[in-house]
């Protein structure tokens, strides 16, 4: 292979343009932060089903105190009941 790595001629890039680090900083916090939201949403959404033969329908065991959005602004899920009927 010639010439000089991959990661080698990035730090000297960075070396010669320093005001690349924040820019560098803010997108993978950005990436990262995308990521760890993706996977929230993978395992713990209820209208995710990674496993359909033994829980096919996981949004029917859900209870009324459940909390599964992210931020709940003016709802107070632990004084909930249960409106609905069971399956």
């Amino acid at each position: 292979m010639k010439g000089p790595l991959l990661g080698a001629m990035f730090s000297r890039h960075v070396k010669r343009h320093p005001g690349l680090i924040p820019l560098i900083g803010f997108i993978s916090v950005g990436l990262g932060s995308a990521v760890l939201y993706l996977l929230r949403l993978a395992l713990y959404s209820p209208d995710v089903s990674w496993d359909r033969k033994n829980n096919p329908e996981p949004w029917n065991k859900l209870g009324p105190t459940d909390q599964y959005k992210f931020m709940a602004v003016s709802t107070d899920y632990k004084s909930l009941k249960k409106d609905r009927p069971s399956f």
